[in-house]
């Protein structure tokens, strides 16, 4: 991949290709939001996957507790090439039995990050976000989240945090704690309520990385891509697939823009 079009994450010192790898196909197929089932890949076959991701020069990879099996193939799969990946996981969400549970409080927070290092057989995680179920602003009024999140990230078991929220408020007022390297906001075509949040992010050197850019599927790469890349200070638009070529596709359609 071209260097010319890797982007800046904020002011972290970090930069990032265009399109980051979403890794929840690869471990979950349940409770899921995209329009179409899905089976999931043998673990040869993901590992397979991951490895063309890389191999693309796709150095994003973003994974979570939530998202079934996903972190320990990962784990097993590209350890071996751990220095040619930024790894991102989140805390506050599990999964199991068919549904979600979260707990944002301290000692969750401690005893997910350990188990994410051990899953993804890994000493350092690159980027931490937290999981929100859409009550923002009550876990970070409560505090003890972010505060965790930043006394691991000075023990340097962690380089970022990140918050990906789902409401416009809740990023604002992420930004104004002061503690958050980046956020995790959706983003696209059918929903634009978060640009207040990116250009305030921009302005103030907080890192923007774009979920849901394809609003799970219902968009096509080449009108979502180039519209989630415009907004100055997007770093990346996280998007998942089975399919390498498509992966491919869409860092093809990251590339060639146009953006405005």
């Amino acid at each position: 991949m071209d260097g010319s079009s890797r982007r800046p994450l904020g002011r972290t010192g970090l930069s990032v290709a265009p399109i980051g790898y979403g890794a929840f196909k690869i471990g979950r197929n349940v409770g899921t939001k995209y329009p179409t089932a899905y089976d999931l890949p043998s673990e040869t076959e993901a590992a397979r996957i991951l490895n063309e991701v890389l191999d693309l020069g796709i150095d994003l990879i973003d994974t979570a507790p939530a998202y079934g099996t996903s972190e320990e193939i990962i784990g097993r799969s590209i350890r071996h090439r751990r220095e040619e990946y930024l790894l991102a996981t989140k805390v506050g969400e599990t999964f199991a039995d068919g549904e979600s549970h979260y707990d944002f409080s301290g000692p969750a927070v401690d005893a997910s990050l350990d188990r994410s290092l051990r899953r993804l057989a890994t000493d350092r995680l690159d980027l931490v976000s937290v999981h929100s179920d859409g009550s923002d602003l009550a876990i970070l009024e409560r505090g003890e989240t972010l505060d965790t999140l930043a006394r691991r990230r000075e023990r340097g078991d962690l380089r970022l945090v990140c918050f990906s929220g789902k409401t416009v408020e809740g990023h604002h007022a992420a930004i104004d704690t002061g503690l958050v390297d980046c956020l995790m906001v959706e983003y696209h075509v059918e929903d634009d309520s978060q640009r207040e949040v990116i250009e305030r992010a921009h302005a103030e050197g907080v890192g923007i990385l774009v979920k849901k850019g394809l609003a799970s599927g219902r968009i096509s790469p080449d009108r979502a891509i180039p519209y989630c890349l415009a907004p100055e200070g997007v770093a990346s638009v996280v998007i998942g697939s089975l399919t390498p070529r498509h992966i491919a596709e869409n860092l093809m359609a990251a590339q060639n823009g146009p953006f405005a």
